[in-house]
């Protein structure tokens, strides 16, 4: 079944060019069942996220109904699609009418000659499989399928500006001469004559300001044969003291491009292209200028996809994230690893966001003529459709594309794989600089220096981009500024980007002893800093981006939240963690103060030793050299921002702390909500429940049941702690606890990835009462063995070692759990999740045993809550 569209046409131009084709779609998989859907769509929004490994990649069928009336009759009728993934074909009452190789770029096709003017039925069979000659290949993204950008029907009378031109709008606008005197502007234009008799018309184009008046104008004149198409080119060779676009001020003129009937004066068609004036160069020694002034480029690259919506997201949310971005002083972004829906340029070109935009060609590539033919396409198709947003600086064509080598069992076979992707990537290069040679194109590599060089990746771009993570991945943060004054000693001609580095910072996990992998907030905010400082104190650093300004989704990812990758400035909601803040700290050239570690509103901890009180750290970024920050209304003292960060430790009581921090008239609140845990059971702090995660030195914070969980202790006389054991150290090199295994099961992975082994017994000193244990486990040795993902460039594994795990648990002196066996009874790497409700009498507190009958006990997490 397909919905009806009844459609008239406009006697408007510009209202009749364009006509949103969204709603009423209709769609279902291969052998599916249909449903009504509105676009954007994907199909792969809910299937990305589960526990069973893989998504539907496939075919999708989608099916309306257009019924037009005669006054569409005579027109040129074309579909545009602002993205399809990734292979598409669109029907007209059966027949093919076009078909289109790639997710990321739009595609124009033209219809007329398939209608009938009644009841047309349009379907679109998209597929977003694994097709060896499209790129990408592999990622650390998903490929999500289905249409999902914009669709809309293009309405034209027969000569118009051309739609088949790789789905550019027809018109290219360059400045091949600007100054703060003058400026040259030249107009490409091409025009098309679908009709069967000769015309003669007029190209008009004229040039308005922001305040709406015009500045300059041409108009030609031009005959056309039957069916003829023609390219126009005006230059308006002095525009006379041009107001400059800028991040500071991205001033933007508008290009007003009109066919005109040379007999009637009857508008034929009519578009609108942005307009920036601006000169550009990078430097090896001294960076990037922009219109002959010093910028340090600093921004963050952008996934598309968003919570709850993969990558069908509306264009308010595309917008919103620029606006972020702006907000957080960001001056630059990469939009990565392909071109994007077209808000996002749109929005740079208003908001001052210079950008470069890339194709997907991303760790690998395959040695055939139609990988290569359609990596040409993409990149033709990137460079037309995005031409005149002044915005862009960058044409950028490979990413990491040696991540993921090729025979490396055969070495002279990858040699000749290495000189493929040597040719390619001059082959894309090439048509990059004939296509546009006003602006840079950009290769970027990951920190594998000498192979870059060796295969002779960094000879070839005009910029080169490195993504670099010590620290993370592999080696320690000091190696990352080892990197940069490396590349300026070895290739001193040479101009870089730092293009990628990051941390994975899930929002929900902290820690006051930050270690590298651990996924915490805290760990992430000193790999910023560091990053950061080692950028802005470089000048040859042409400029850095994030990675990324946002969390995103990746399907084939584990760890702490499973198929995210957790390296965004901001949530995969659009909400602002910590380096955010910072950032903002960094780049805001007005005054800032901000408490960043107010995002961790509930905090629990255990008490200091005979106190109501626990003391634990506060930050505070700001641009600022000073901040005092109070609790409760009493001063905690003035501290100087070091990296632009303010620290205290804090003495927080039970229940509600009010923290104010104030920088001359700059202040900002934030209301902790603390629950307290006793330091012995015997101190006057009400006891109401505690959540402890075994071999782990973070807190999580369980949003959705609003549960706080602490590290574990060794016990203590009248309080609570383990006894024996050691904390559970996976195979991986670069964890130091715990595993990063997707816990099957429970979106809370992090209560389960950290154990203690060996553990002899768990003790609390409890009153007497009534009180709920829950224990969890998780089998964490073992299950099926993974590919070892590309990206995690320290993967040295030792090979995992299961051994049979049989132990019993009792609980005050009586079996609770007789021959656990995790692995038989419940699967591996599955959360286990033990209650029982306990009478607590004559002072004899919780004491629970773990006795091995074969290998070790573990414990993961445990839970305690007190009924009455």
């Amino acid at each position: 079944m397909a919905f009806v569209l009844i459609l008239a046409c406009s006697t408007s131009v510009n209202a009749q060019r364009n006509i949103s084709l969204n709603d009423g779609w209709t769609f279902k998989k291969e052998h599916g069942t249909s449903e009504k859907i509105t676009l954007p769509h994907t199909w792969n929004a809910f299937d990305v996220l589960d526990d069973e490994p893989g998504y539907y990649r496939g075919l999708g069928i989608y099916t309306r109904l257009l019924k037009l009336d005669d006054s569409f009759k005579g027109k040129e009728i074309a579909l545009v699609f602002n993205g399809v993934a990734q292979e598409a074909e669109v029907l007209v009452n059966g027949q093919s009418a076009g078909k289109h190789i790639g997710s990321y770029t739009r595609f124009i096709v033209p219809i007329t000659k398939f209608l009938n003017y009644k009841n047309d039925l349009i379907e679109v069979r998209a597929n977003n499989r694994f097709n060896e000659d499209i790129p990408p290949l592999t990622a650390d993204f998903t490929f999500f399928g289905g249409i999902y950008r914009n669709v809309s029907l293009l309405v034209t009378e027969a000569v118009h500006f051309s739609t088949g031109d790789h789905a550019s709008s027809g018109v290219y606008i360059s400045t091949p001469d600007v100054s703060a005197a003058k400026a040259i502007v030249h107009v490409r234009s091409l025009i098309d004559n679908a009709s069967l008799s000769a015309r003669k018309i007029q190209i008009q184009t004229r040039i308005f300001n922001t305040e709406g008046k015009e500045i300059a104008s041409q108009l030609s004149d031009v005959k056309f044969a039957s069916k003829e198409n023609k390219v126009v080119v005006q230059d308006f060779k002095s525009i006379s003291q041009p107001k400059l676009w800028s991040p500071e001020k991205p001033y933007l003129y508008r290009v007003i491009s009109k066919i005109i009937d040379a007999k009637t004066k009857a508008v034929l068609d009519e578009v609108s292209n942005p307009l920036g004036f601006r000169w550009f160069k990078f430097d090896a020694e001294k960076g990037f200028f922009l219109n002959d002034k010093p910028v340090k480029i600093i921004g963050a690259s952008r996934h598309q996809d968003y919570e709850g919506l993969g990558n069908a997201v509306p264009d308010a949310l595309q917008v919103r994230d620029v606006e972020l971005l702006k907000e957080m002083g960001g001056n630059f972004l990469r939009v990565a690893h392909y071109p994007q829906d077209p808000m996002v340029l749109e929005a740079c070109d208003r908001l001052g966001i210079l950008a470069s935009v890339e194709i997907p060609v991303v760790n690998t590539i395959t040695e055939t003529e139609a990988f290569t033919s359609n990596c040409l396409n993409m990149q033709t198709e990137m460079i037309r459709q995005n031409f005149n947003h002044p915005s862009i600086v960058i044409w950028a064509y490979m990413n990491e594309i040696l991540l993921r080598p090729k025979f490396a069992n055969d070495k002279p076979r990858q040699q000749v794989y290495y000189e493929n992707i040597r040719q390619l990537a001059q082959k894309l290069d090439d048509l990059t600089r004939k296509e546009d040679p006003l602006r840079y194109t950009m290769l970027v590599n990951h920190g594998a220096w000498d192979v870059y060089n060796k295969v002779g990746l960094t000879k070839i771009p005009m910029i080169v981009g490195w993504n670099l993570y010590s620290g993370w991945y592999s080696g320690v943060p000091a190696d990352f500024a080892k990197f940069l004054d490396r590349h300026h000693k070895e290739l001193p001609n040479v101009p870089f980007l730092v293009t990628e580095y990051g941390a994975d910072a899930d929002p929900r996990i902290r820690s006051f002893e930050p270690v590298r992998f651990d996924k915490s907030v805290e760990y992430g905010l000193k790999f910023h800093q560091t990053y950061l400082n080692a950028m802005l104190e470089r000048p040859f650093v042409g400029g850095g981006m994030a990675w990324n300004l946002a969390d995103f989704n990746s399907e084939t990812r584990e760890e702490t939240m499973p198929h995210i990758n957790n390296k965004g400035l901001l949530t995969i909601g659009r909400q602002p963690k910590d380096t955010y803040s910072l950032y903002q700290a960094y780049l805001s050239e007005k005054p800032f103060l901000k408490i960043t570690s107010a995002q961790w509103k509930q905090r629990s901890g255990v008490a200091d030793s005979a106190s109501l009180i626990s003391s634990q750290n506060i930050q505070v970024a700001t641009n600022q050299a000073s901040a005092e920050l109070f609790l409760n209304g009493k001063s905690l003292g003035i501290k100087n921002a070091v990296d632009h960060i303010c620290s205290w430790t804090v003495a927080f009581v039970d229940g509600k702390n009010q923290l104010s921090v104030v920088s001359g008239a700059l202040n900002d609140h934030a209301d902790i909500n603390f629950q307290l845990q006793p330091y012995k059971f015997s101190d006057p702090i009400p006891f109401k429940d505690m959540n402890i995660l075994l071999g782990s030195k973070r807190y999580f914070i369980a949003e959705k049941e609003q549960e706080l969980w602490m590290p574990d202790q060794p016990y203590r006389t009248n309080s609570w702690g383990w006894i024996g054991g050691e904390p559970y150290k996976g195979t991986n090199n670069r964890i130091l606890y715990g595993s990063d295994k997707n816990i099957l099961e429970t979106d809370n992975d992090p209560i389960y990835q950290t154990q203690r082994v060996g553990i002899k017994q768990f003790k609390l000193d409890v009153p007497d009462g009534e009180y709920e244990l829950t224990l969890h486990f998780a089998e964490l040795v073992g299950g099926d063995t993974k590919e070892a993902l590309a990206y995690n460039l320290d993967n040295n594994h030792k090979k995992e070692v299961v051994e049979q795990r049989i132990f019993d648990v009792e609980i005050n002196g009586e079996s609770f759990m007789s021959k656990l066996n995790l692995a038989a009874d419940f699967g591996y790497t599955k959360a286990v999740k033990k209650k029982v409700r306990l009478t607590v009498a004559n002072k004899k507190g919780i004491s629970i045993d773990f006795t091995s009958i074969e290998g070790k006990p573990v414990l993961n997490a445990l839970q305690l809550r007190k009924i009455y």
